[in-house]
């Protein structure tokens, strides 16, 4: 019996709560649009400085950091040097978020332990793979989202689109039933409630990860290839992975490529949209498609900044921070930093393209990047395809990107021929 089939994934058991409304909150929806001049502000005043990046922009602190000594780095320099020492700049204290919600992550290990299972996971993103899905899996999946309004003319990008086709394109991945996708999508989003709901998100944790072990079992002993297939049988030097790791990271694959990529996709579509001479130049000349995608990663990335705490005093930049603080590595003033991007705030595809920070850097550098700028590369070529002459809609707002750290374009109304 299918186990997928017979165990369906389990909803939340109050169907008006809003996963998608409460996750947004959590990022400064509603609360910050546009974070850049003060950030430019904060990174002039030093690459190093005291204090928590939420506070300078009047919000509270999230309790999770249980009132740690904040500590905020700024600046491609800093930012470089902090996420490359990452004996120094612990990702342990991640767990505090991941704990509850995902499970032990190995988002928040450090070495010789993040180093071992890191080995076993990128089997999974083996670049044979990743060619494969964006040679075959990716491109359909794209198409079968935009075939949903591309006879009318007119859309809302993000609804209907960005927000769509990265989860679609996971649960292809992960060969899960298609029916089971929106539930699964509304869990995803709620593990990352903890911030904000601990209740719900303790709930989506437990429903996703019933689920998901089930699939574990399932699978292992089959021939298939989706991405579940492949994590159960991961094997490196006689070791495999342990499910309650296993678990931990397909819970989080969700949010760490299916909301990142939407909101980077978002951001793209913002930047070219409101640069009609970009849009056109891209749409003539499709080599510069993965340069597009490198700037709109670069330009508003999909996380502002990312938490690290010290395990010893540090020197950084010339300013010293004592061991075991928060720090808030504010890895947008690394991409935006003037001494290393010619006007960093304007979108500009023909820009000189140096290497950006939307990823992280260092040991936590993304497993996924790869992956993620397939889809943004196959989705904007699928878009110039299929929605001839594509243009924002007059009838409503200019869109723009905004939200403090997870940030993205609220709607995006475009017209199109048919």
């Amino acid at each position: 019996m299918n186990l997928a089939l017979a165990h369906r994934i389990a909803d939340f058991d109050d169907p008006h709560f809003d996963p998608f409304a409460t996750f947004d909150r959590a990022g400064g929806f509603g609360e910050v649009d546009d974070p850049w001049p003060k950030i430019h502000e904060l990174a002039a005043q030093g690459p190093v400085q005291q204090g928590d990046i939420r506070e300078k922009f009047g919000l509270a602190p999230f309790a999770l950091w249980g009132g740690l000594p904040s500590y905020m780095v700024l600046g491609h320099e800093a930012v470089s040097k902090a996420y490359m020492d990452g004996a120094t700049f612990s990702n342990a204290i991640m767990q505090r978020l991941y704990a509850d919600s995902f499970g032990l992550s190995i988002n928040g290990m450090d070495a010789p332990e993040h180093t071992r299972y890191r080995r076993l996971f990128q089997q999974a993103f083996m670049p044979r793979t990743v060619a494969e899905w964006g040679a075959d899996l990716v491109p359909g999946v794209i198409g079968r989202v935009i075939d949903r309004f591309a006879a009318r003319g007119k859309a809302e990008l993000v609804s209907e689109f960005t927000v769509r086709y990265p989860f679609d394109i996971i649960y292809a991945q992960l060969g899960l039933p298609s029916d089971d996708a929106d539930v699964f999508h509304k869990l995803a989003v709620g593990l990352m409630c903890i911030m904000l709901d601990a209740p719900h998100a303790l709930e989506a944790s437990r429903k996703m990860g019933d689920y998901l072990q089930l699939l574990l079992e399932e699978r292992r002993a089959g021939a298939e290839r989706d991405l579940i297939s492949t994590l159960a049988r991961a094997e490196v030097e006689g070791e495999r992975l342990p499910d309650d790791i296993a678990v931990s990271f397909l819970r989080q694959l969700l949010n760490a490529a299916g909301d990142t990529t939407y909101r980077s996709t978002g951001a793209m579509m913002v930047g070219l949209l409101t640069n009609p001479d970009q849009l056109a130049a891209v749409t003539a000349d499709r080599a510069l498609v993965p340069q597009t995608v490198e700037e709109a990663l670069r330009w508003d990335g999909p996380l502002t900044f990312l938490t690290r705490q010290t395990t010893r005093d540090v020197q950084l930049c010339g300013t010293m921070i004592p061991a075991g603080v928060k720090v808030d590595i504010v890895q947008g003033s690394a991409n935006r930093d003037p001494s290393r991007f010619v006007d960093p705030d304007r979108f500009d595809i023909f820009r000189t393209q140096r290497r950006h920070a939307a990823f992280a850097l260092g040991p936590h550098i993304c497993l996924g990047q790869h992956l993620a700028k397939i889809e943004m590369e196959r989705a904007l070529n699928a878009l110039l395809d299929r929605l001839p002459n594509l243009r924002l809609d007059p009838a409503y707002p200019v869109p723009a990107v905004v939200g403090l750290n997870s940030r993205a374009p609220i709607a995006i109304h475009v017209l199109f021929d048919t």
